[in-house]
């Protein structure tokens, strides 16, 4: 079977927005916000219908959109995005930088408990930030958000300073995610591992149950009255039950919202785009997700693929064009940079760059000596030309279908792509612990530039006892200086042409072959009020409710 593991790992967001000085208190509740408690429909359950299950719900240690989908609902952050881009309190009040960047002082709420009755304060801040670096958590994903992380000092009990190594420019982006949102260390001590099974955060809704493969139960906080400024509803939230359907099936999914079974799905099918579009009973609700595009990684540690020519021939003989049209229809964009357009240094010159060349990707591996057998498949000292891809089930956003064209593509120049489907869990195994694999593809939601670091640096090279998502292996020091480079610099102008030279090496290189940006719409009920979208593309329940028929 054909696995596709989704490395939607991060989500870092652009940390332009606030350079160092205090940033404001957290505002009361608008008028608006006011007025829309006194009108909003309160009560009820919303279920909303998910693609997949999560990996585990403990933030600090898995990585994947599906966990970050559920995280965001049980847990807070200290601070948070706004849509234009600036950085906001959360659980912390404010914040001071040193003058040297290395060092965060949050000042933080004190009338915020987590959802078994503890505390709130800094001693819980410093556990989560010690927590996640701690190599017996065996974090996957936050321990690359956290960055240079030092130690944190408790100054009293609701003032907390955090160290850092070196300056860390995309700190705050870092500690606007889910991932690094704040567990209860009662919990984590508690459950161990298990947490991931029995989530304790202080955000608007309480784990109450996880039934394998079928549905996870939340509840409403009743205490809640901290929410973030992104949204407008900053108390307890209006419905008392939040339901996630796991529904892997795309036309079970989404009929079970034209139903009126469920009140939500996501990820909609291209093709029920404009069927949906038209029915009166369905609101289409759509954001683009940023960070990391649907991108496939050619690992290099397999000959031929260290050779600049091979993976020159490949990048040329597979029309990314012709692949995104037939499978999405128009309704996704084509990727040209592992960044999207979105996040801070997106380097635009890279669109429309290069073209299909068969002629082209023919004549450099012939110069290479690979010459083509009697069926058309390349071979040189008795070894054929193939690439071993690999994906995984179950074939979310067509990526098997992909898989399948490309398959067809590498025909047409001598090469033999080898596609296996698995498990995510197999996937992992292939590529995470033995890097079997040749391709590989992955995505990541985030808002900052340097996630390019977690999947191009030589420290991201996956290995035994490291979980890592560098699947190229490559290894280059000009590109690891480039990726700390921009880890430091503190000034967007400088780091946006640092990242832009990034982008431009990775495609030049022939490293990772960028295929779609997602957009990730979800289907609505028109009794389903109130669902909005963070700044990175997730749902967000804040302000949701239910219309009582």
């Amino acid at each position: 079977m054909l696995k596709r593991l989704s490395i939607f790992t991060t989500l870092m967001l652009v940390a332009a927005g606030c350079s160092g000085e205090k940033s404001a208190v957290a505002p009361a509740a608008s008028p608006i916000a006011n007025q829309q408690q006194e009108t909003v429909t309160k009560g009820g359950e919303l279920t909303f219908g998910v693609a997949s299950s999560p990996g585990g719900l403990d933030p600090n240690v898995y990585p994947g959109a599906a966990d970050y989908r559920i995280m965001r609902s049980i847990f807070d952050s200290l601070v948070v995005q706004m849509p234009d881009q600036s950085f906001k309190p959360w659980l912390a009040t404010e914040w001071t930088v040193s003058p040297d960047s290395k060092s965060y002082t949050f000042k933080l709420r004190k009338d915020v408990k987590f959802h078994d009755g503890t505390p709130f304060n800094a001693a819980a801040v410093k556990y989560n930030f010690d927590r996640i670096v701690n190599p017996g958590t065996k974090s996957r994903f936050a321990v690359t958000l956290i960055g240079p992380y030092e130690s944190s000092e408790v100054i009293d009990e609701f003032t907390v300073k955090v160290n850092l190594k070196s300056p860390y420019s995309a700190f705050l982006s870092s500690l606007s995610q889910a991932f690094l949102g704040i567990v209860s260390p009662a919990a984590a001590q508690k459950y161990g591992e298990n947490l991931a099974k029995n989530p304790v955060g202080t955000g608007p809704f309480k784990f109450v149950s996880w039934v394998e493969n079928a549905a996870i139960t939340l509840d409403k906080n009743p205490d809640y009255n901290w929410g973030p400024p992104i949204a407008q509803n900053i108390g307890p939230a209006y419905i008392d039950k939040l339901t996630f359907k796991i529904i892997p099936e795309e036309a079970t999914r989404i009929g079970s919202v034209q139903s009126g079974q469920i009140s939500a799905v996501e990820t909609v099918p291209p093709q029920n785009l404009i069927s949906l579009k038209s029915d009166p009973n369905i609101t289409l609700i759509e954001a683009e997700s940023t960070g990391i595009p649907f991108t496939l990684m050619l690992n290099q540690d397999h000959v031929p693929w260290n050779e600049l020519k091979a993976r020159k021939a490949v990048q040329l003989a597979i029309d990314m064009d012709t692949i995104v049209k037939t499978l999405y229809l128009g309704t996704y964009k084509r990727a040209w940079s592992p960044l999207t357009p979105s996040v801070l240094g997106y380097n635009a010159s890279l669109e429309n760059s290069f073209k299909p060349d068969i002629a082209k990707a023919n004549q450099l591996l012939d110069e290479l000596g690979w010459t083509r057998g009697t069926e058309g498949i390349r071979s040189k000292n008795g070894k054929p030309l193939s690439i071993y891809f690999v994906t995984s089930t179950p074939n979310r956003e067509k990526r098997n279908d992909i898989a399948a064209m490309i398959q067809q593509l590498l025909k047409q120049v001598g090469i033999q792509v080898n596609v296996e489907i698995t498990t995510s869990t197999n996937a992992q195994t292939i590529v995470m612990d033995k890097g079997a694999n040749d391709l590989y593809g992955v995505s990541n939601v985030t808002g900052d530039p340097d996630i390019l670091r977690s999947f191009f640096h030589t420290n991201a090279i996956p290995k035994e006892g490291r979980w890592g998502h560098n699947h190229t292996h490559l290894s280059d020091p000009q590109l690891d200086k480039w990726l700390e480079d921009g880890l430091q610099e503190q000034d967007p102008k400088k780091r946006s042409e640092i990242y832009k030279k990034i982008q431009s090496y990775v495609v030049e290189n022939a490293i990772g072959f960028p295929v779609y940006i997602f957009p990730y719409t979800v289907a609505a009920a028109k009794t389903t009020k109130g669902l909005k979208f963070d700044t990175l593309g997730y749902p967000l329940f804040y302000d949701a409710s239910v219309v009582k028929k």
